[in-house]
């Protein structure tokens, strides 16, 4: 049995964010899943060669913290690069620019609030 979307009870969720259904080819968003108000969880699962569109949080003011826990990936803040392994954590101020590439599998949780 799957545990997507069953609810159990009013103080808390519980999800396997593979029965979420993924945008932008591996990122699954959990925040209205796990019906957060306040942080934004979501996990990136992609191949190597994948590569993020650039994008900031400077209207939300969202800052983030990627935590890789497998694979390689190259992210680029503000046109600095990022070598990450994993075990590696990066926070991104919400105005800086970011940018990820898969440089082979990878599977990140990135969580965000302002």
């Amino acid at each position: 049995m799957s545990l997507a979307a069953v609810p159990t009870d009013m103080s808390h969720e519980l999800v396997d964010y593979r029965d979420v259904d993924p945008v932008g080819g591996g990122l699954h968003f959990l925040r209205d899943s796990l019906d957060c108000s306040n942080l934004g969880v979501s996990v990136l699962d992609v191949e190597a060669g994948w590569s993020g569109k650039p994008h900031d949080h400077a209207d939300d003011g969202q800052e983030e913290v990627y935590v890789l826990v497998d694979g390689a990936a190259t992210v680029t803040v503000d046109g600095e690069t990022f070598s990450m392994s994993s075990g590696d954590a990066l926070r991104v101020d919400p105005e800086a620019t970011r940018t990820v590439d898969a440089d082979a599998e990878s599977l990140f949780v990135i969580a965000g609030a302002p």
